[in-house]
């Protein structure tokens, strides 16, 4: 076969390309020699970390390359599989401009989101990005197909597919709303930042002085704004969260979740797993534990509002939520923080089909001035609303006591859960016996200790206490019919099995209507 002649524009073609290519494929010297001081990994050994071996397959590599140091236009956005499920994958690059925004980045994000959302694939973003590039803000920020076109495809994308963030480093004013939009958030101690104004900023405009670390910080945002979910300690440890994270939840809204062999609890749970006196503190992640599979329990937001517990556990391989009150955090009781917690993760089970089981061991919602300046009632109704419009298999528990609207953000029986099951330790009322008596008879009180002195005083208190008790006594609750089941601490996971399984077809239907207005 006869050799052809060589074109050069051909070979010029070729020589342009494998040099666009090289410059992606591993950053400069400088750059290179950044992402070690900072302890940072390359975006390409991110996604490596990320996906099955040889499975990625990049979009939009040449992206800008006429471009002179602008490789893929700082964005590298393809698909791969993670343990064998089918993923698109999202990363900033901040070897390239710090990560920011061209009108190529943007339509990249854009793509790749359409086909996510075309494919009902799930989304891992991978953010490290400065922000928009201010020379190109009239290509990228303000058109049809600008950077406001990935917000929208997100919010589109929530409740349809997993989209799991890494926030590796900044996320920078309207970027920031990338990883705000996802599903799960895990930020990099030392290196993630989330703000919509730089400290510098901050400073020119409203004459605030004040650290990156204490304005958006990783920490600050895991532990006090709630906006981060997970502290990683490094890029390393945040993607094999994401990954762990992954492993418990479905492939879209359509699909089963994932499946997994069954194992026993780390340590069962007994009759001294639960303090029998209320008043003593005792902390609710060892009944968790004595529910799950052996270390199968996946905490969410643990910094944060950290009286309440949230997150994915398995049982018999199965995946179920875990809503708990944790009385060795303020005793349990329920705050603005701990009810937005609570109904942001109640609708990520709900859009997902994943069980709830509510373990309730709460004196209520926090009284008082500040808490409500701060909207308690506001955050208390909006954890309310996530509970009744729940339509997945939902099961109260109630562990020791659910007083007031405590045992209504928990899940219980006027909320149509599919058992509501208590432990002998239980106790439901509208407030504690010491509170009720006090409400109902301060001033009869008064009048005793005036009259008699103390001890009666005290006799009269004890006699309307054991009035009270006996009329809200858990026997009398059961034959009432306001408990379904009353079991021992040893015998509720099998219980929980077996309703579990009983409950998988239950109808997912709440009320015909456009959409709720939730109290926000």
């Amino acid at each position: 076969m006869p050799v052809s002649e060589s074109d050069p524009k051909v070979a010029d073609v070729r020589a342009r390309l494998e040099a666009a290519r090289a410059a992606s494929a591993s950053p400069p010297d400088k750059a290179a020699a950044k992402l070690a001081q900072q302890g940072k990994l390359y975006v390409r050994d991110r996604i490596a970390l990320l996906v099955d071996e040889g499975s990625f397959v990049e979009d939009g590599r040449y992206a800008n390359a006429l471009a002179k140091g602008l490789p893929a236009d700082g964005v590298v956005t393809g698909r791969g599989t993670v343990d064998g499920r089918p993923v698109i994958v999202i990363a900033n690059d901040p070897t390239v401009k710090a990560g920011s925004w061209g009108s190529r980045t943007v339509e990249k994000i854009v793509r790749a989101t359409e086909m996510a959302l075309r494919e009902e694939l799930p989304v891992f973003w991978f953010v490290d990005s400065a922000g928009a590039r201010i020379t190109d803000q009239v290509e990228m920020f303000p058109g049809r197909r600008g950077a406001g076109r990935i917000f929208h495809n997100q919010v589109a994308l929530s409740g349809k597919v997993p989209q799991i963030c890494c926030l590796f480093g900044p996320s920078a004013a309207g970027g920031a709303y990338i990883p705000s939009f996802t599903d799960l958030l895990i930020m990099v101690e030392g290196n993630a930042s989330m703000y919509l104004g730089s400290p510098r900023m901050a400073e020119m405009v409203v004459g605030e002085k004040v650290s990156l670390e204490e304005m958006g910080g990783a920490r600050m945002h895991c532990t006090v704004s709630g906006v981060g979910d997970i502290l990683a300690a490094d890029d390393t440890e945040a993607i094999e969260l994401a990954k762990l994270y992954f492993s418990y939840v479905p492939q879209n809204w359509r699909s089963p979740l994932p499946s997994y062999a069954g194992e026993s609890p780390s340590a069962p749970l007994t009759r001294a797993s639960v303090p029998e006196r209320e008043s003593q503190p005792f902390d609710v992640h060892e009944v968790i534990d004595g529910l799950v599979d052996d270390d199968s329990f996946f905490e969410i937001k643990a910094l944060f509002a950290a009286e309440l517990v949230v997150g994915f556990g398995r049982m018999d391989g199965e995946t179920v939520g875990i809503v708990a009150n944790n009385s060795m955090v303020k005793g349990g009781v329920l705050f603005t923080d701990s009810a937005d917690k609570a109904a942001r993760f109640i609708w990520l089970c709900d859009a997902y089909s994943i069980p709830l089981i509510y373990l309730a061991d709460v004196p209520g919602f926090m009284i008082g001035s500040e808490v409500e300046r701060g909207g308690i009632i506001r955050h208390g109704a909006k954890m309310v609303s996530a509970v009744s419009s729940a339509t997945v298999p939902q099961f109260c528990v109630v562990v020791r006591k659910a007083y007031g609207a405590g045992l209504y953000a928990m899940g219980g029986p006027g909320f149509g859960p599919d058992a509501t099951i208590a432990l002998p330790t239980a106790r439901i009322a509208v407030m504690g016996p010491e509170a009720a008596v006090n409400a109902v008879y301060a001033n009869k009180i008064a009048e005793v200790e005036a009259a008699e002195g103390a001890e009666a005083r005290d006799a009269f208190v004890a006699a309307r206490r054991a009035e009270y008790e006996e009329d809200v006594d858990l026997e009398r609750l059961a034959a009432d019919l306001v408990i379904d089941h009353i079991v021992e601490p040893e015998d509720l996971r099998a219980e929980l099995l077996h309703r579990l399984r009983y409950a998988a077809g239950r109808d997912r239907a709440f009320a015909t209507k456009r959409r709720g207005i939730p109290p926000v």
